[in-house]
């Protein structure tokens, strides 16, 4: 099979992690959680006592952390500084201050050099999720693609993987997540113009990976 570059970008909720892992494991393809190493950075960076209020600080430490991403769709792995990172990045904490950190040129600058080269040492081709792959960091990427859903949906997804989190609550911080990222001066979240959009509101997990997966063969088949 031809290696391929899939590039899946979209909101929280739009169930972009599950589709992704789900289709490099069916297609034998790598797989690359990008908003997990932004969550590393954040959480080394609170971990270390920097203010994450503070732009320059971020900045100053952003080349600090050393990032390491294992891209086995059936187990993906992330360490920071040697040290298993993969539960305390997903704490409310960090999950708070993600975007403001994530905000920062400096810290866009280093794992998006960070991804690149992942992607670029794929052998057999590689999924990589996040909010700015197909505009930014791969923007040659094989395929591209844009998964949406409604807030309702996506409040109600993510609130179940929260385990009970209350659904109005958590559409209001998705929503206050989404203009966070899509008015960020540098690698805003946002829709390349030569992606495929997947709207996955009315569509069950697996009709989403099956959609996706023919798009994949489909680019392949071309090439």
């Amino acid at each position: 099979m031809e290696s391929v570059i899939v590039a899946i970008d979209g909101p929280s909720g739009t169930g972009k992690s599950s589709t992704s892992k789900a289709v490099a494991a069916k297609l034998g393809l790598s797989y690359l959680d990008t908003g997990a190493q932004y969550r590393a950075i954040t959480w080394w960076m609170i971990s270390n006592g920097v203010d994450v209020t503070d732009a320059d600080a971020i900045a100053s430490a952003a080349g600090k952390p050393s990032i390491v991403s294992g891209t086995d769709p059936s187990h993906p792995t992330i360490t920071v500084d040697g040290v298993d990172a993969s539960g305390p990045i997903r704490e409310q904490d960090v999950t708070a201050k993600v975007s403001a950190v994530s905000a920062v040129p400096e810290v866009r600058a280093r794992i998006t050099e960070l991804q690149r080269s992942i992607a670029a040492g794929a052998e057999n081709g590689i999924v990589v999720e996040g909010r700015d792959i197909g505009t930014t960091v791969l923007p040659d990427a094989d395929l591209k693609i844009f998964l949406t859903a409604s807030p309702e949906a996506r409040a109600a997804r993510r609130s179940g993987e929260l385990k009970g989190a209350d659904v109005h609550a958590t559409r209001e911080a998705l929503i206050k997540r989404d203009a966070a990222d899509s008015s960020r001066k540098t690698s805003p979240l946002a829709k390349a113009d030569d992606a495929v959009e997947v709207d996955t509101t009315d569509l069950t997990l697996q009709q989403v990976i099956e959609c996706v997966v023919t798009l994949v063969e489909e680019k392949r088949a071309a090439t």
